[in-house]
């Protein structure tokens, strides 16, 4: 027993305290201790030490992290270096809207302005074009048709084509369909093409005693009296109305797309609302 005092002392022997840890000179981009790494780095060591301090007796493990981890970053021009989110929501245009403001995960805008535009002008000619259809497919599905034939020769009426997109595209003789796609291809490209030099969307030839959206017009109240509608109006307006447009367009494109997948798969475009006509 005797024999293992002098170990047992050695063990029990008081520890001198930790040497400061110093921090060196300043380093190119970066000032502090060579074993500092970067921000996302240099919080786990702190995250311990938290954890050790809640536990008792890590307080000078808190202390000893945060010196060692200590430092500042700084950019090329010798600026404190500051993190900034670069997703910062802009609503500085038509159809970027709040919540979410401008999503572009394509990264369409940075192709430069004129492919920007055409997808502009594109989102817009789809969402009017989905609007009609979404509303054709509401309507025939209900049982309302035009009256008389649709095509004489084949003797053809109307009232006998189904109501379904799908169904009805295909009961359509082969003239029809040639017919669509030549009357399309024409306001495409004589009667209501863009102009580069109006804002998107503004397809109305010069002349046409239609405008889409005025700048200014006037509405009548319940009193009788008149109210002019300015470009920024809160309600009514034509910023307001160009928003609406855009985001109508937008849900029915998925709506005419739902529509679509739901007859393809069950024969009924509203499914489950309905029967097959």
């Amino acid at each position: 027993m005797l024999s293992l005092a002098p170990v047992a002392l050695s063990f029990t022997a008081p520890v001198a305290p930790l040497a400061a840890v110093r921090t060196p000179a300043p380093e190119m981009f970066f000032s502090g201790s060579k074993a500092a790494a970067p921000k996302k780095a240099a919080k786990k060591p702190v995250k311990k030490a938290a954890k050790a301090a809640k536990r008792g007796g890590g307080k000078d493990y808190a202390k000893i992290s945060t010196r060692r981890t200590a430092g500042s970053f700084v950019d090329v021009t010798g600026k404190p270096y500051v993190e900034v989110d670069t997703f910062v929501p802009q609503f500085d245009e038509i159809g970027v809207l709040p919540p979410i403001g401008r999503w572009d995960p394509l990264q369409i805008r940075e192709q430069g302005p004129e492919r920007y535009r055409r997808f502009v002008e594109m989102e817009i000619k789809h969402g009017r074009l989905a609007m009609a259809a979404f509303l054709g497919v509401i309507t025939t599905y209900s049982g309302i048709r035009w009256p008389g034939y649709l095509s004489l020769a084949e003797g053809i009426k109307f009232s006998d084509l189904p109501g379904g997109a799908i169904a009805s595209w295909a009961a359509l003789p082969t003239s029809a369909w040639l017919q669509i796609v030549l009357f399309i291809s024409f306001l495409e490209v004589y009667a209501l093409k863009q102009d580069p030099e109006k804002d998107p969307g503004d397809v109305v030839p010069e002349g046409v005693a239609w405008a889409r959206y005025p700048d200014g017009y006037d509405v009548w109240l319940g009193d009788g009296s008149t109210k002019q509608v300015g470009e920024d109006e809160l309600f009514l307006g034509k910023t307001w109305k160009l928003n609406a447009e855009r985001n109508n367009g937008r849900a029915a494109m998925m709506g005419i797309t739902g529509m679509l997948i739901h007859e393809g798969l069950t024969g009924n475009p509203i499914f489950p609302i309905g029967e097959t006509l």
